[in-house]
Formats: C-alpha cells, structure tokens, sequence
C-alpha cells in the first residue's frame, strides 16, 4: 500500500486543491450518448432534454378533501341546501348547479363550474336531501385551482437533472412513459500492491485485507455508475500494465489505488506516462497528496494514494463531481454550515485538510462538531464514525475548542443514507 508522503523525491510544488479541481473539470467532456428510457429504469439517470408540461397539473379544479361543493354566493351560516347529485373521484358532473343547491364530492373530484368552493364534511348537517352549513365559505375554499401544480407550457425539469423518485412521479402525472436520458458512465477499477490480499482469503504475514476497491465501487454505484473491477493487481510491470491496456478499452474512466507515490515497486505513474499523460500528481491537501490525474487513449485516469482515507476523500472530493460532469449532470456545491468546535482541530500550514467529524444540531439551531478519532490517512474508522469534514484552510494551524469552523457534510456519495 503506497504511503501518503514523499521522503525520497526532490521537492516540488504541490497544486491547490481548487487548481486541481478546475483542470479536472474543464477537461470533462460529457457523454453525449442518449437512450430513450423507461420511467421505472430511469431513476439516477441523467436527463438528456428539457421536458415542458403539455397540460395542466391537475387538468381541472378538483377538491381539496370529502364534503360539499357549493356556490359561495349562498354561504351565509348557517344555511340550508338541497343536495342534488354526488361526484367521485374519476367522474364528471355535467349539470349546472342552480343558487341554493349542493353536490356531495370526494377527494380529487372535479369542481364544476357552477361551483366555486367545497365545504368540509365536518361543517354539515345531512338530512335527507336537506343539508345545513355551519360555517362560512369563500370562493376558491378547498378548491385545488387547475394548473396549481404545473402550469400547460412550463419548463418541468431541464436537462442535466439527474433523476430522483419524486422527478419520477411527476413526469408520470404528465403522462410520460420514457424519457431521453445520457448513457451510464463506466469506470474501471484497480488495485495494486503485493501486500493486498482479498477479505476471505487466509492473512499470512506482511499481507492486509484491501479496502479501497469496496469503498470505490460503493460510491461509484451511489453514483450509478457502471463498474468494471479488475480486482488486486500484482506488483508487476507487465500485469499493471495488462490492467490498464484492459481498463482503458473497456471504460471512460480508470480509477487505480496505489501505485502513484514514489516506491521502487510504484509502476502505475510510469505506465500511465508511458501510455498516455500524467496532468498533475502531488496535490496540497491532507490526506491525499499523491493523487493523480490523466489521460490514456481512451479514457481518463485517475490514480487515487493507497492509503484508504486518502483514496476516500480524494475521490469524494475530485472524482465525484468529475463524474457528475462527465455523465452530463448539473453541478453540485457542497452542503456545509458554519459550526462550533467541541474539540481542538490542529493541523500544521501548508495544505488545506479535510478532518473527518461528527457534526450536530443544537436546540437553538446552531451547530457543533467533534472529531471522530485519529487523522492519520490509514484511519477508516474516523470515517466511518463521520458525518462530514471539518475543512481547514491551507495557510491555517487549525481551529481551537470553542472557535468556528467549515463542517462539509458528507454528499449522497458517501453519506449514511
């Protein structure tokens, strides 16, 4: 597993973070590959077209809940009405409701339009055909005006939404049965290092149990992308470079962990060199200063450190919206909240740190935050334990108990759902 430092390399400029992002961004091509998809397989997808409503949602007033729909002209309370005629949910009353009379009506049932208010059932008194108001009633009363939801001709959902359950819902109650949508991303996966051994298999000394690839191919599938695992890869020229020559025809994206720091048995930085580029590697940020991004003749590469919180927060913070981008899906900023330190956040100047923590609400609706254990860059369990990061400017030494500081929540790429 790589280290997260550099002991035997000169000295060189490490690129800020949001340098390191902007590359990355700009050399994002979206896809531009559409399907024509069914509503149920849509979910997650991205949106390929602007969609604009063909009809009123709902296409008529309707009733707002169980009671009487009435010509508020008549409400004086309390006032007698004759009933004359019933409308359910999915029927139509033709008539024309004359000064003095009422039609009982049901939830989702259309107001005729010699009504103009409906009466709670709770505020009557039936007797036969005889019913007594006790309320007053105005006009437009538990009436859901046509159009209140989606008016004919309006822009429902642009392009570049990716799309959620409720999205769903609506283009169903615009009648839609598919929608365009852009092709899944396919992303590549790689693991590399000798001393990786897969969960299950027997531990035999100087062998760990890998992680990186579980933790990677989670969020991609978070993100619903479609997921190529190449599995652990032997420290071996030839073999890392079979990995890649497979990735790179099969996938848009190439996702290794490990191998991109400066150890003799470090072949992925010189493979990729050798295949394709290297746009950058060596960031300013803690954890995850080996993290590399490229290209190879088919695809982009990005080479995540080895070390499993590092892999972690450089792929939530860099890979993640570049995916976003290159699947054809609107930007995202990320949710955060200014919060009040429960504990001493210390760092030393020089690289913008992403601490894991817990963040919380008080009853007076501020928030607070607590470290969730060690940083070091091979401590998952702080991970685990978080809710968000605790993000420290690069010229800072950090925040003391007390103060107040950026907490990051965790995306829906990462995030306990």
């Amino acid at each position: 597993m790589a280290c997260d430092c550099d002991q035997h390399t000169p000295k060189q400029p490490l690129m800020p973070f949001n340098e390191a992002l902007n590359t990355m961004l700009e050399k994002a091509t979206p896809v531009t590959d559409v399907n024509e998809t069914s509503l149920l397989d849509a979910l997650d997808l991205v949106l390929a077209e602007d969609l604009h409503a063909t009809f009123n949602v709902p296409p008529h007033d309707n009733s707002a809940m169980d009671g009487y729909a009435v010509k508020s002209i008549d409400m004086n309370a309390p006032c007698t009405l004759e009933l004359v005629g019933t409308v359910l949910a999915g029927q139509n009353f033709t008539g024309e409701l004359q000064s003095g009379q009422c039609l009982r009506i049901m939830t989702g049932a259309p107001v005729p339009a010699s009504a103009d208010a409906v009466v709670m059932q709770e505020n009557v008194s039936a007797n036969g055909t005889q019913i007594q108001i006790n309320e007053v009633v105005t006009k437009g009363a538990n009436v859901r005006n046509a159009g209140e939801d989606i008016a004919e001709g309006a822009l429902v959902l642009s392009k570049g939404v990716k799309l959620n359950p409720s999205d769903l819902g609506l283009l169903a109650s615009l009648g839609l049965e598919r929608v365009k949508t852009f092709r899944k991303i396919k992303a590549a996966v790689i693991s590399t290092g000798d001393e990786l051994i897969a969960p299950g298999d027997e531990r035999a000394p100087g062998k760990i149990y890998e992680s990186n690839r579980f933790v990677i191919i989670s969020m991609l599938k978070r993100l619903n992308v479609e997921v190529i695992d190449l599995g652990i890869i032997e420290d071996t020229e030839s073999a890392i470079r079979s990995a890649f020559e497979r990735a790179m025809s099969e996938a848009d994206i190439v996702v290794s962990s490990g191998g991109v720091s400066v150890g003799d048995a470090d072949y992925v930085k010189k493979i990729i060199s050798e295949m394709g580029e290297i746009g950058f590697w060596k960031l300013a940020i803690k954890p995850g200063k080996p993290f590399a991004f490229g290209h190879l003749p088919n695809s982009y590469f990005m080479g995540l450190p080895g070390n499993p919180v590092s892999a972690t927060v450089t792929f939530n913070q860099l890979v993640v919206p570049f995916i976003r981008k290159l699947s054809g899906a609107k930007s995202q900023t990320p949710r955060s909240v200014l919060a009040t330190a429960d504990n001493n956040f210390k760092k030393r100047p020089g690289r913008l740190e992403f601490q894991r923590a817990w963040g919380y609400i008080n009853e007076d609706g501020s928030w607070s935050v607590s470290v969730t254990g060690g940083q070091g860059s091979g401590i998952l369990s702080s991970m685990s334990a978080a809710n968000g990061f605790v993000i420290l400017a690069a010229d800072g030494t950090g925040a003391e108990q007390g103060e107040q500081v950026e907490f990051q929540f965790f995306d829906a790429s990462i995030a306990r759902l």
